[in-house]
């Protein structure tokens, strides 16, 4: 059976970290993504995770004191575009996820935008290291989330081929907008 796009996301994520790797949930949402980080970089890796909102803070923080996950893991409220504030100069970063739309659930007026999921996404190439990968989840079916879509979408193709791969995953047969996955490697 094909994966949906969260498993998926964390099929490639989980290809290539170890139990050493420091890493960003740029959208920590309702906590899935930072746990399951949490869990694959433990007990010596590195998780920070960025939602601006403090709803999605509280609810991944007791998801990780549930698992006894907190160690390493940096809780962040703060949108995703500051990443580089929380981030020493050199420190390299072996993957990130985005899920761009809203938190589930909640306010659907308050979600992603694409200028700040841009600066975001322009600092962590910069810290990603090599063979590291950059997993955008892109629900789009919300007021802007099309435009956003359509920024990650050209942001993605005019990345260097001789420096990073891009995959785009995406069911073409369902309705309601689906989510679109991207992943860019680094080279």
């Amino acid at each position: 059976m094909l994966q949906n796009a969260l498993q998926f996301s964390h099929t490639l994520l989980k290809e290539i970290l170890t139990d050493y790797d420091h890493v960003v949930d740029a959208t920590m949402g309702n906590g899935n993504d930072t746990l399951f980080l949490a869990q694959t970089v433990q007990p010596n890796g590195k998780v920070y995770a960025f939602d601006v909102q403090k709803q999605a803070l509280l609810k991944t923080q007791q998801r990780l004191v549930d698992n006894k996950l907190m160690e390493h893991t940096e809780l962040i409220q703060d949108g995703h575009e500051h990443i580089e504030n929380y981030l020493t100069e050199d420190e390299a970063i072996k993957a990130a996820i985005f899920n761009l739309g809203y938190l589930p659930k909640s306010d659907k007026t308050l979600t992603t935008l694409p200028a700040t999921t841009r600066k975001a996404l322009d600092i962590l190439l910069k810290h990603l290291s090599d063979k590291g990968r950059i997993v955008i989840v892109s629900y789009y079916g919300h007021a802007g989330g099309k435009e956003e879509l359509t920024m990650v979408d050209h942001y993605c193709q005019n990345l260097p081929q001789d420096q990073y791969n891009v995959l785009r995953y995406q069911f073409i047969n369902q309705k309601n907008d689906p989510p679109i996955l991207f992943c860019i490697e680094k080279k």
